[in-house]
């Protein structure tokens, strides 16, 4: 018999936000975070207490995935951007760094809590309004005619991740390859239902960076034993999901009745050889199974020129129906429609080091390509092929909003001067509209102003000095022994690469006081085309998540928690 134990109370926590042990915590999630943001970041080494992998990672996904606590609030920042993260891909360390920032700004300003979420939801709502604007200062039009401004959005976010550990040349290539990779999941004849393709990537550990590429079509494992003869194209082509091993535990659910004296097995055995012979009958040259092939219906098929293929796995289901248009088979029971057999034009052997891969060319206009992703060693590979996938959704996201914010921490003290010129031209209409004091507007704007900042000033690790150009608006650093005296002499550009050099410029330290000023516009002739580019409709929703999620914290009264 159990031994019973007296049930502890629920611990009741007030003012969560007032404990130093919270405040704390949160301060130590902020500087983790932040020290993970940009392209000079810190790597971090995530492992748990009882052995196993080590992964170095400076992603959001991964961190924030392995952050631990007991402490509800920040399960709750955790929750809020991993969500954010899982449906946009990227600016999940902005959202985090923002965010912490506004909790902790607010409790150095000492504004009443309702007061700071009335003016952060106001400045929220001015912030959007202002970027989807069509004389927005920090936002710029993706051209679709030239793959320039693509790449550069893909180079900026490949390039944020230092544990790919990238040259210049290899970042440019790999930059170059998922821009390629995503255009051809985007097909040619678009219908009424738009359908994108899929990019299947095949790491390869142990090679340059330089000799990752990208294929039409759908590079396979090639199978022991292969007989690769000439084949007239088309090929027809058989795929079953069933399996094809011949065990009775694969024909399904139910009571299985055998008479006296049958033999199961060559039962079995006989129905698989059927089903080859019909497939021989119907031309097929390409047989697919996601499963196991029993190993004699594998050589009867070899013998009559038939290439054989088996564990393919699921992940590949999809995109071989797609390049093929085949239909999968689930049973062996039943004769194979002729509309189930898909079609490849043709079949080479691809040799990559020492992997030697079946390549599947597309029948005709297809979205599905392969890219073999290749690096040096383990971590290298498996960080640069999660950056990839993240690359290729924050690349769709332009389909639906073609374009990109500048980058290098500019939009950020765009925003920022922004949001501080407009908060004191019309602070006594908004003040009124909010129900607060002029002062506590004022108060409220311009800690919503420094948390901004204060995410620019995250890009730099090494001491870096960070300004703003009082004209512009746009972000610079500099090495932390140039003094203001010397800021006419230097040329260095700003973060998005657009404004360059100190000359006839006035510039201010970030987290300086300065006049508040109203962003000017880039006046040029020729298109913008900055070196540093952020995903637009990621990072507008990272915004809104950070400041709801801030203004949710900042409204939590009481923590409950069970201790039993």
């Amino acid at each position: 018999m159990s031994r019973l134990v007296k049930k502890s109370p629920s611990v009741c926590t007030d003012l969560p936000l007032n404990s130093s042990d919270v405040c704390n915590k949160l301060h130590l999630m902020k500087e983790l975070l932040r020290s993970s943001y940009g392209p000079t970041a810190r790597l971090k080494q995530v492992h748990n207490n009882i052995g196993g992998s080590v992964v170095t990672t400076s992603t959001s996904s991964v961190l924030l995935q392995a952050i631990s606590s007991s402490q509800p609030i920040v399960s709750l920042i955790k929750g809020s951007i991993l969500n954010h993260v899982s449906r946009f891909s990227d600016c999940g360390l902005f959202a985090a760094v923002f965010c912490l920032s506004l909790i902790e700004q607010a409790g150095r300003c000492g504004l009443e809590k309702n007061v700071l979420i009335r003016v952060n939801k106001h400045l929220l709502s001015l912030c959007t309004g202002y970027l989807q604007r069509e004389d927005c200062g920090c936002k710029v039009k993706l051209d679709f005619c030239s793959s320039q401004s693509l790449i550069t959005l893909a180079r900026s976010v490949i390039s944020s991740k230092p544990t790919c550990v990238l040259s210049e040349p290899e970042s440019a290539h790999i930059s170059r390859v998922a821009v390629q990779a995503f255009l051809m999941t985007v097909p040619c004849n678009i219908p009424d239902t738009v359908r994108l393709g899929r990019t299947v990537t095949i790491p390869l550990e142990g090679h340059s960076v330089l000799e990752s590429a990208v294929f039409p079509g759908l590079l396979l494992d090639v199978p022991e034993k292969l007989r690769f003869v000439s084949l007239c194209s088309p090929l027809h082509m058989a795929l079953f999901s069933a399996s094809l091993a011949g065990d009775l535990c694969e024909l399904g659910d139910g009571r299985i009745e055998v008479h006296q004296g049958v033999d199961t097995d060559s039962q079995i055995l006989d129905q698989l050889l059927e089903l080859g012979k019909q497939v021989l009958k119907d031309e097929v040259k390409l047989f697919v199974c996601q499963k196991v092939i029993h190993p004699v219906l594998q050589h009867y098929l070899r013998h009559n020129g038939v290439i054989v293929i088996e564990r393919l796995g699921i992940s590949l289901m999809e995109p071989l129906i797609q390049l093929t248009d085949a239909q999968p088979v689930a049973t062996l029971h039943t004769t194979i429609p002729p509309t189930a057999y898909g079609k490849v034009h043709k079949v080479s052997i691809k040799q990559f080091g020492s992997k030697t891969m079946l390549h599947l060319h597309p029948a005709g206009e297809t979205a599905v390509c392969s890219m073999i992703l290749c690096h040096r060693n383990e971590t290298m590979l498996n960080e640069l092929k999660l950056v990839c996938q993240k690359t290729e959704h924050v690349l769709r996201l332009t389909l639906r909003e073609p374009c990109a914010l500048l980058g290098g921490g500019c939009t950020e003290t765009h925003l920022a001067a922004y949001v501080r010129h407009q908060s004191k031209n019309d602070v006594s209409e908004s003040s009124s509209v909010l129900g607060c004091s002029q002062t506590e507007y004022l108060l409220a704007a311009e800690a919503f102003c420094r948390s901004l900042e204060s995410v620019a000033t995250s890009l730099e690790h090494d001491g870096e000095a960070s300004l703003i150009d009082l004209t512009h608006a746009h972000h610079l650093t500099l090495p932390s022994d140039v003094t203001e005296e010397h800021l006419e002499g230097v040329t260095a550009p700003c973060g998005c690469g657009l404004v360059h050099g100190c000359q006839n410029k006035k510039w201010s330290y970030l987290n300086t006081e300065y006049a508040a000023f109203s962003p000017a516009p880039l006046l040029t002739a020729s298109p913008l085309q900055p070196t540093v580019l952020d995903s637009f409709t990621a990072k507008v929703n990272a915004l809104g998540v950070a400041v709801e999620t801030a203004n949710l914290v900042l409204d939590v009264r009481y923590v409950i928690q069970d201790v039993n």
